[in-house]
């Protein structure tokens, strides 16, 4: 084949690739102008920041049992290669909590839609207020005040309780007061109710739920979960984020008919 003839079928493979990608970005372009594409990525991610607590049998459970245990299935020494057998309560560790969890016909884990699992991320902090008392809540109010100083929450965003409590996760406090009660923050039910109505997609706790410690009837479980929505628990690492701007990741196991279960949460920033 000739020098010449080479070069040309190299220009026409060029100018081929070139056309494609530029109505590949076109295409893009005019999904996401009809709402199909949530661009979520405002920008390339400078630091990867993991909201995932490390998780073994000794992590605060609601229960008090532990979350999961490991039992060796196959060892190095007698056949070559290393495999756990695992027994794991899907509200364990940092976990979610998909509306199945608190509806007998709700979305299990498996069937949380995909793009729901990349969002903006939104942080409400009431770390100070957490120091003051144990079981404060995020209320509507505190959403008000985020919009005030901060601009809209985005469509599609995850909101997350930011109180400080992730730093005690190795301590009884992380779990109950002196008196052996329950008590961590949580978010209230007026707050839930106004995110309902931006179309927020999920809600996040570096806490042992979503609902405050001394909750008697579970009302953002009961009202949030089975409104479609879905919840993440035990996050870690929050402070290391700004309060708006990261992209929070989160990797939802996918078992058939889970009602939740452990994830790697991560966020881009």
């Amino acid at each position: 084949m000739c020098n010449h003839c080479v070069m040309e079928g190299v220009k026409r493979n060029m100018l081929s690739r070139r056309l494609l990608f530029k109505g590949a970005a076109a295409a893009g372009v005019a999904l996401a102008a009809v709402g199909l594409i949530t661009p979520v990525l405002a920008q390339t991610a400078k630091q990867v920041v993991d909201l995932t607590h490390a998780y073994d049998s000794t992590f605060p459970t609601f229960d008090g049992k532990p979350g999961i245990e490991f039992e060796w299935a196959a060892e190095i020494a007698k056949d070559g290669y290393q495999l756990h057998k695992l027994t794991i309560f899907e509200h364990t560790g940092t976990h979610i909590d998909a509306p199945l969890h608190f509806s007998a016909d709700g979305a299990s884990v498996d069937e949380l839609e995909p793009q729901k699992l990349v969002a903006p991320l939104v942080i409400i902090d009431i770390t100070d207020r957490a120091k003051e008392e144990a079981n404060a809540t995020i209320e509507a109010a505190d959403i008000e005040g985020w919009i005030s100083a901060n601009g809209d929450i985005p469509a599609g965003a995850v909101v997350a309780l930011r109180s400080g409590w992730a730093t005690k996760v190795k301590e009884p406090a992380f779990r109950n007061d002196a008196a052996g009660k329950f008590a961590f923050p949580g978010f209230g039910k007026s707050a839930t109710d106004l995110l309902l109505k931006l179309d927020t997609v999920a809600i996040g706790v570096d806490t042992l739920s979503l609902d405050p410690g001394n909750s008697a009837d579970f009302a953002v479980h009961n009202s949030w979960l089975p409104a479609g929505r879905y919840g993440i628990e035990g996050l870690n690492n929050l402070e290391a984020l700004p309060v708006k701007g990261a992209t929070i990741i989160v990797g939802a196991p996918k078992h058939r008919g889970g009602t939740g279960g452990p994830a790697r949460v991560l966020a881009l920033v």
